[in-house]
């Protein structure tokens, strides 16, 4: 393995060293101990263990654009669930979302514009309909044939404004 630093994360590796010095899961087996998995949105107001009263180690947190139910999200949870202590999945999108207040279209022009190329061939998971975008991905995760009943799913919905969760499924 390289030893080489690529210029420009000085800031996060001086901060991982602080990290590091009062590291304290040293041989914790990454078992989920709260037996929790979230799936939420990449965004960075959600700080997901916080927003329910859980410490590092105590949940699998899957996250993506829109905190949606993917192949990837649904793999994470199977796994989750059969060999990582997982009995409680919840789904987790939120308010003022990107993926929700946008268009394809218009995610596609800005992107291009920021790219200075054309990403009109980029998909974008856009909901339109966030709630039942939600119901949808519950479903999934109870029906699963390898998730089903062996966990309790929920959908919730997160406010960026008040940091309360709103319980849809």
């Amino acid at each position: 393995m390289s030893t080489e630093q690529t210029p420009g994360f000085e800031d996060l590796l001086d901060a991982n060293q602080r990290f590091a010095q009062t590291f304290d899961l040293a041989g914790f087996d990454g078992v989920a101990r709260a037996g929790v998995a979230i799936v939420t949105c990449m965004d960075s107001r959600i700080d997901p263990l916080r927003m329910l009263g859980l410490r590092a180690g105590d949940a699998k947190i899957f996250r993506n654009p829109g905190g949606r139910v993917t192949p990837q999200a649904l793999e994470a949870l199977v796994l989750g669930v059969h060999l990582l202590g997982v009995e409680r999945v919840l789904v987790i999108p939120h308010t003022r979302c990107a993926m929700s207040s946008a268009s394809e279209e218009d995610l596609r022009r800005r992107v291009g514009e920021s790219a200075g190329l054309d990403a009109s061939w980029q998909r974008f998971s856009v909901v339109t309909d966030q709630v039942d975008a939600l119901r949808q991905d519950v479903a999934a995760v109870r029906t699963h044939p390898l998730v089903g009943e062996r966990a309790l799913v929920g959908g919730f919905v997160y406010d960026v404004d008040t940091g309360l969760l709103t319980q849809h499924v």
